[in-house]
């Protein structure tokens, strides 16, 4: 969900006074923001985002009859958050899409009046089923969402869709789940899904003022009728008072759980963050025990959702929200984009680990290869990647490293590694900093991708950093150490990548 986008976006577009910029684009002629939009230097040309106007949260990805579908949250009048909608996609690769008509909008005088919010879609028996969150403004003491502005009641709401390009979508008349009778409730939304032999579980996102949040557990034998079962898990509240609970532990969004090799899996948002935990679900108590954590990623990264490919791999996505001011983002006629996707895998220890799908490959156009051991500085400087679309994969020789990318005007985003103990190195990506493993052999891999304004990094395949970078590019970009000698490279690898449509708007 989106409380948390609000109050992200309301904090920055109250630091940003931008009188000099254009109105929104969408008030314009349909030419002119069609046109300026493919003009802008900062819009990614391969992450998957609308044509205009704001998105967010990944939604209900699945593989249906051989392609891959994507809802996701979009408002289709602004490019800020609002009027939330289910928007879609398909592909045949997780990376070129086509943009469908909306799938899920708001129904006035139903339950899901102010807002189709986030879900998850799965096969029920060959008929694709959409679970959701609706909202709807209630006075304040029935309100299960309060930002102090907003007074919405969530309940969990059905669609189904018998149409194999699932083009249109067919609404259950009355929500499914309504929310606990409990004063302390801090919300309840973005619910997910699995099946085991004839059971469905479904958990929702809750959690309660001054306690923490929690992922309450559901079961069903047809999707329709529910019966509460228990908290499949719990956390604790950082202590912090906040308007908003979700800033402060107490509510848990955007939750996902899934098995990942002999473990399972639970993701969660919450207070800035995407959680992951590692461990056992008792198959009795239908409890998650964990026993190992960690951030999924340490930028700008928010309410994931997974799925399984066509050869039965966990994909990860998530969204990359605005980090500018929402009167920037707002004139600019767009916000928000899809991460690229990632493969998921646990390690030996119990951690979650990641890589980009190989998919993406496709993508690499011309290519820059500088392979070690230990490459010369001079040969690293000749990389140059081209209209801030390409992709660099390196290693080092030591957890003690420098890298830049510069243009004319000087740095543009920079990677600083510095041992941390016997076993780890301090890895800071543009002032965000984070502990890493060494890989094998005490050494570091690095995987970047750019794209406009997007930067995704992923280091010894656990650690990711996004950021986000406004500064349009003063010629192309030169990567290159910036310690001199002191940077031993075991190897390096870099493509300029290719867009994924050639207007930018059409996919």
């Amino acid at each position: 969900m989106r409380i948390v986008r609000r109050d992200f976006v309301r904090a920055l577009g109250a630091s940003g006074a931008c009188a000099s910029l254009p109105p929104p684009l969408w008030k314009g002629a349909a030419q002119d923001w069609r046109e300026r939009l493919a003009a802008d230097p900062l819009r990614p040309q391969y992450h998957l985002l609308p044509a205009k106007n704001w998105m967010n949260d990944p939604n209900g990805p699945m593989h249906w009859n051989g392609r891959y579908h994507m809802f996701f949250q979009y408002n289709p009048n602004a490019a800020v958050w609002g009027d939330m909608h289910w928007a879609h996609a398909v592909s045949e690769d997780m990376i070129h899409w086509r943009h469908l008509p909306i799938a899920l909008a708001p129904s006035p005088g139903q339950s899901d009046a102010d807002g189709c919010f986030t879900g998850s879609a799965v096969d029920d028996h060959g008929t694709a089923t959409i679970l959701y969150t609706g909202v709807k403004t209630v006075a304040p003491e029935q309100a299960t969402l309060r930002d102090g502005v907003h007074y919405f009641r969530e309940v969990q709401c059905l669609a189904t869709s018998s149409d194999p390009q699932l083009l249109t979508w067919t609404k259950w008349n009355q929500p499914v789940l309504q929310p606990p009778r409990d004063p302390r409730l801090a919300g309840f939304r973005d619910p997910f899904l699995w099946r085991e032999g004839r059971n469905w579980y479904l958990g929702v996102g809750s959690g309660l003022f001054k306690q923490g949040g929690r992922v309450l557990l559901y079961g069903s034998r047809d999707l329709r009728q529910w019966g509460f079962l228990h908290p499949l898990a719990s956390g604790e509240w950082t202590g912090k008072e906040s308007l908003n609970p979700v800033n402060s532990g107490e509510m848990w969004e955007c939750p996902d759980f899934f098995p990942l090799g002999k473990k399972h899996v639970l993701l969660y948002s919450t207070a800035g963050r995407v959680i992951w935990e590692s461990g056992v679900l008792d198959p009795q108590e239908l409890v998650f025990h964990s026993e190992r954590r960690g951030i999924l990623d340490y930028g700008a990264y928010y309410a994931p959702k997974t799925q399984l490919d066509a050869q039965g791999n966990r994909i990860l996505w998530g969204w990359i929200p605005e980090t500018r001011p929402e009167a920037e983002f707002s004139a600019a006629g767009w916000a928000g984009c899809m991460a690229l996707p990632r493969v998921l895998s646990l390690g030996s220890r119990g951690d979650v680990l990641m890589h980009t799908v190989p998919e993406v490959h496709a993508l690499r156009a011309k290519s820059f290869i500088r392979q070690g051991p230990r490459a010369a500085v001079s040969q690293i400087a000749d990389v140059k990647i081209e209209d801030l679309c390409g992709e660099i994969l390196w290693s080092t020789a030591s957890s003690r490293c420098n890298f830049i990318l510069e243009d004319r005007s000087g740095p543009w985003w920079s990677v600083e590694s510095l041992p941390q103990g016997s076993s780890a190195a301090r890895v800071t990506v543009n002032g965000i900093s984070a502990e890493v493993p060494w890989a094998s052999h005490h050494h570091l891999e690095f995987h970047l991708f750019l794209d406009g304004s997007v930067a995704e990094l992923i280091c010894n395949h656990m650690h990711a950093f996004t950021v986000r970078i406004y500064r349009p590019p003063n010629g192309p970009l030169r990567f290159r150490p910036n310690d001199g000698p002191l940077t031993a490279f075991r190897s390096l690898q870099a493509w300029q990548l290719l867009p994924i449509s050639p207007d930018r708007l059409t996919t």
